[in-house]
């Protein structure tokens, strides 16, 4: 296994260790997450009964039933509803604990699972003794899952995870090292792929483990026909032409440019008889990047010099791709901080670095955290949002509003970009700063004896309509953390009691919070 997939593992082993809850493993297709999952089967202590799910287009009976045959739970005499099936599962469970042995449900594919299974999967984990959780859940599967896991309507299952880890694809490092590893346990010689074909195949494959084992199979393919000794990147052009279908694809995009190139020309010649004036725009338009994919290797163009391009009259552009556009290093996390900081119109740190440190310094806050989109927006700040790339790269983007359907980052000029894309990319991080709405209060803990558990009363009552006290109690009782749960339930916050950042910042939100800048949100 690679690194990644050793922690990986060690992260289900951790799950299932502590007992309880739900563990979450995510991937791309093809990134080895089922593999993963034998090699934890065969890592079980020896006291873990494990029931496996590898079909999970089921419902919530049928779940249930499935459960029961792993587990060889006798079901079939008696009436097939939620409540006898639960009850079998449910002495089973209890039986095994007292004998010494944990139960463990792992579904593979968890992405497919229907909202009303995976909450009949949240409630078996209240199968429980006064101890210990009687019921593990491993889910696995594809990134939407993690899509699904933040909605709203399954914060409560969301919230139960003990211990989740996304899968990454392999480094170009790794994706040699896995190449040559393969070829030694073989007895056949580590260098026989050329290091251009190991970028070849690293290109082609983005380094996911299912895509590297069939271009490399069908190069050893067509190395064997040819009576070739080497592996080189011609040979995985071909193997890579004829596994993943890119010939045709390739001919269709010459064809398709080819079309648009011409029918540009024709079009641009009339365009230019009937307007000589836009001769350097016409110029400017076809030497634009966005008309020269990578794709299309035999297209040479050598374009004139054109003039500068104007600054475009809206500051919102909006660029043509997303992905494109993360791809320069620049968005890096220090440059977004910096924008930031200009939206809040502090001083800039004389040497052009930052970090949280210096934001203590201006009276800010650093806010740190993983939320959904939704629960982002709800925040109201503009905030800066993190980006996986392969191989390992992080991009950094600060997000300043939302447009008819399109999310507005602040990066020199304002850029649009259609959300679908944004959330496509976005791992779910972000950091953002925030004022705190009284000088040093960064939270409010129950128990506590504090000035702020006054001002904090005085928030809820102005939310409640309650009367102001004229001596409100400066101690944090479990009344008003039963009202601070209230207020976290209706802003889909963490419902713990405790007012933290999230629920300062929703407070605040409640009063304008007119000292700080907020998101530009349009219909």
């Amino acid at each position: 296994m690679s690194e990644r997939h050793q922690e990986g593992l060690a992260h289900l082993l951790y799950g299932i260790n502590i007992g309880g809850g739900f563990v979450a493993l995510t991937g791309e297709v093809g990134t080895g997450k089922t593999t993963l999952c034998h090699c934890l089967l065969q890592q079980l202590p020896i006291n873990i009964d494990i029931a496996l799910i590898l079909n999970p287009k089921l419902n919530a009976l049928e779940l249930l039933a499935t459960l029961c045959d792993e587990l060889g739970i006798p079901h079939y005499g008696i009436p097939q509803t939620s409540k006898n099936l639960i009850d079998a599962i449910n002495q089973y469970l209890l039986s095994a604990y007292s004998n010494g042995r944990r139960t463990v449900l792992l579904i593979d594919e968890a992405q497919n699972l229907s909202l009303e299974v995976l909450e009949q999967i949240r409630l078996l984990t209240n199968l429980e003794t006064s101890k210990a959780k009687l019921l593990q859940i491993i889910l696995v599967g594809q990134p939407e899952l993690q899509q699904l896991l933040c909605r709203q309507d399954l914060r409560q299952l969301n919230q139960r995870i003990t211990a989740r880890y996304h899968l990454l694809p392999l480094s170009f490092e790794e994706t040699r090292a896995y190449i040559q590893h393969r070829l030694t346990v073989c007895h056949g010689n580590p260098r026989l792929f050329k290091e251009r074909a190991i970028r070849k195949i690293y290109r082609f494959s983005s380094g996911i483990p299912r895509v590297i084992n069939i271009l490399c199979d069908r190069a050893l393919l067509g190395a064997y026909a040819n009576n070739v000794r080497s592996i080189s990147a011609e040979i995985i052009d071909g193997a890579a032409r004829e596994t993943l279908g890119l010939g045709n694809t390739r001919r269709w995009l010459i064809t398709v440019a080819a079309t648009i190139l011409f029918g540009g020309i024709a079009v641009g010649g009339y365009f230019v008889s009937r307007n000589p004036s836009s001769i350097d725009q016409a110029g400017q338009i076809f030497s634009s990047p966005s008309l020269q994919p990578h794709a299309i290797a035999d297209i040479r163009q050598t374009p004139s010099k054109p003039e500068p391009p104007q600054k475009a009259e809206s500051t919102k552009t909006e660029a043509k791709s997303f992905t494109v556009w993360l791809q320069d290093p620049t968005r890096s996390i220090n440059t977004a901080m910096l924008a930031a900081l200009k939206v809040w119109q502090k001083p800039l740190p004389p040497d052009g670095v930052i970090d949280c440190d210096y934001i203590a310094g201006l009276d800010l806050h650093c806010l740190s955290d993983n939320a959904s989109w939704k629960d982002l927006l709800a925040l109201d700040r503009p905030a800066i949002l993190q980006f996986s790339l392969p191989p390992e790269q992080k991009r950094h983007a600060l997000l300043i509003g939302v447009d008819k359907g399109h999310a507005i980052f602040r990066f020199d000029d304002d850029l649009r970009f259609p959300i679908a894309e944004v959330l496509n990319l976005w791992d779910g991080h972000f950091l953002l700063f925030w004022r705190s709405p009284r000088q040093d209060m960064t939270l409010i803990a129950p128990q506590k004896l504090s000035s702020n558990v006054a001002w904090l009363r005085e928030q809820l009552n102005a939310q409640d309509e309650t009367p102001a006290s004229s001596n409100p109690s400066l101690f944090f009782d479990e009344t008003l953390k039963a009202r601070v749960i209230g207020f976290q339930h209706r802003h889909h916050l963490l419902e713990d009691g405790i007012v933290g950042a999230q629920t300062l910042i929703h407070l605040d939100n409640q009063t304008g919070a007119t000292t700080s800048p907020h998101l530009e949100m349009t219909e």
